[in-house]
């Protein structure tokens, strides 16, 4: 059953507590019949951040998992985006000196947060998170070309997510960014059929709208179209790919 929706009421992008995450170091069952978006690459996660965080207040709850690779007609991202460039690598989304940061731990996942985006160039004169701020006002991200691009880490979706923020929307993404995105449920790497990041500004309020599969600028008045997410949906909404088996009977709950 689907959690109830949650209208924001205000275009600033706030942020609520998430849940203690988990750390598995163990691999995926490969028995398991999970989407055909994963067929090509359970075998590549071995170490996964699994857990269904609250999102910031200016998301609606995701639903809980179902079998189906639609999209809750309810999911909705509202607030201020911040746009950057092409190549955005993930030392620059979240630099190799944080990544001692444990995850699992509530205090030092506030902490990876806080340090999202810092390793920008100079040339980015406003920062993604303040500097005496644990948490971002920009809850979506619009980029360019390869974004993700550089090391397999884990880290860089993660503290993205435990920065507030709740979707990217890129014109493409690096394999394994958009891979660690879904598997840790994180954040939604979105593709943009156009280069929006050219006619966005960081500080524009933006609607997006999965089901519609469009995100709407409301301080240009553009509207532009999103390619679907398909199968990865569902494993995102549910917070991550294991909290997707466990909540659709793929593999036991912790409980049982």
């Amino acid at each position: 059953m689907a959690t109830a929706p949650f209208v924001s009421v205000s275009p600033f992008a706030t942020s609520t507590p998430r849940s203690s995450p988990s750390i598995s170091l163990l691999s995926p069952p490969r028995t398991i019949k999970f989407p055909t978006f994963y067929s090509n690459f359970l075998n590549d996660l071995s170490t996964t951040v699994s857990h269904a965080p609250s999102r910031a207040a200016s998301i609606l709850p995701r639903a809980t998992a179902s079998p189906s690779s639609a999209v809750s007609s309810s999911t909705v991202f509202h607030g201020f985006c911040y746009v950057v460039g092409d190549n955005i690598d993930t030392d620059q989304i979240i630099p190799a000196e944080y990544l001692t940061l444990v995850p699992s731990n509530p205090s030092e996942y506030e902490k990876l947060g806080s340090h999202a985006l810092v390793g920008l160039p100079s040339s980015y004169s406003t920062r993604f998170v303040e500097s005496d701020e644990m948490k971002t006002k920009y809850s979506i991200i619009i980029a360019g070309d390869n974004f993700g691009c550089g090391s397999s880490r884990e880290h860089a979706p993660v503290a993205l997510g435990a920065s507030g923020a709740v979707a990217v929307v890129a014109e493409s993404y690096a394999r394994i960014f958009f891979r660690n995105s879904v598997a840790t449920g994180e954040i939604y790497p979105l593709e943009s059929e156009i280069r929006i990041c050219d006619e966005c500004k960081t500080g524009d309020v933006v609607t997006i709208e999965l089901a519609d599969g469009r995100l709407i600028n409301h301080t240009t008045g553009k509207e532009y179209k999103l390619k679907p997410i398909g199968d990865a949906g569902p494993v995102i909404q549910a917070g991550g790919i294991f909290a997707y088996a466990r909540k659709t009977g793929m593999i036991p709950s912790p409980a049982q």
